[in-house]
């Protein structure tokens, strides 16, 4: 069987994004600049992203859902985008679940407000890799989950079963997670190490991960990520543990390769926020890395598809097809080598 695509399973909610004038103190009030409904969660993110790089590429969902209008929306992109949607469960008496995500207008940083909803019954039952011919399983994301956060037969988690179950079924994995408290990063993620073939995080969460320090007062030193890459690669089994920053990114692979590659120079008009940029650097990765890319082509796709993802409020909106962002970071240049 020649496989091709990937399959996008866990996470798949719906955000509500609001730009603010500024954060409030509590009993305060503040103002609503602009708002708008998009999906989210490492799931969906993944695949609209995948999507939009590259529409040929195919894409299988597989999570959980409730019968609201939440659910019909993801349903309905995954309809718009060619994403077989067929393995999304739908569940009673339980609502799709949400975020509401507040974006400060003048900084661009973001504070989230979570529903678990339908993904709190999601459970490794859901995950079926037969008759599937896809190449790679995105996972995402332990820490909002709560049946699949739990240990389930001997295994540590749910998360691990799924992983286990993909790898027996030939498939690439690769885990993502969210920015929690580092006991629990590490706690939830240490199990699944040992079953991942890739590992793309950001700096907070490799410190987490390793117990190192990687932020400085000014930024991420790139030296420092790098031996947190390094570390990942000695914890576990792990092929390529990539790591990004609003800097730029490093990546270490198994086979000896060190790449430190710097960020793509937006201009600072271009910005309108965050959400949703990282979920584009490793959808740029992954994709390369599913057509076999070098490494370092792969890493420099990451790069401009986070840069053409900074241009939205949403999650996925102002991604572009996989010839454009690597245009337009050519357009807009590149920050000066890191090391």
């Amino acid at each position: 069987m020649t496989r091709r695509g990937v399959i996008c399973g866990g996470c798949w909610l719906v955000d509500h994004n609001k730009t603010i004038q500024n954060w409030p103190a509590e009993e305060t009030l503040t103002t609503v600049l602009a708002q708008e409904t998009d999906g989210g969660g490492p799931a969906h993110n993944m695949a609209m992203d995948l999507a939009r790089l590259d529409p040929s590429l195919p894409l299988w969902a597989m999570g959980a859902l409730g019968h609201d209008r939440e659910a019909e929306l993801i349903l309905g992109w995954c309809r718009e985008r060619g994403i077989d949607a067929g393995r999304l469960r739908r569940l009673d008496d339980v609502g799709t679940s949400y975020t509401d995500v507040m974006t400060v207008a003048q900084t661009g940083k973001r504070t989230f407000f979570h529903y678990q909803g339908a993904n709190a019954a999601l459970t490794p039952d859901d995950f079926d890799f037969r008759d599937i011919p896809a190449r790679i399983l995105h996972l995402g994301a332990p820490g909002i989950h709560a049946r699949m956060d739990a240990p389930w037969g001997d295994d540590a988690s749910g998360w691990v079963t799924v992983l286990k179950k993909a790898r027996a079924a030939g498939l690439h994995t690769n885990l993502e997670m969210i920015s929690a408290a580092p006991e629990e990063l590490r706690s939830l993620t240490w199990p699944c190490l040992e079953h991942l073939d890739s590992l793309i995080v950001n700096d907070f969460e490799a410190g987490a991960l390793t117990g190192l320090e990687l932020l400085t007062p000014a930024d991420t030193s790139a030296e420092a990520a790098r031996r947190a890459a390094e570390r990942l690669l000695d914890m576990a089994s792990l092929e390529l543990v990539v790591i990004h920053f609003p800097m730029g990114c490093v990546a270490a692979s198994r086979t000896g390769e060190r790449i430190a590659r710097p960020s793509v120079n937006v201009p600072a008009a271009e910005i309108r926020g965050t959400n949703g940029a990282g979920d584009a650097f490793a959808a740029g990765v992954l994709y390369g890395l599913h057509e076999a890319w070098p490494l370092e082509r792969s890493l420099e796709l990451g790069l401009a598809a986070a840069a053409s993802a900074l241009r939205s409020v949403s999650t996925t909106h102002a991604v572009a097809t996989r010839d454009e962002c690597l245009a337009l970071a050519q357009t807009w240049g590149w920050r000066p080598a890191i090391s």
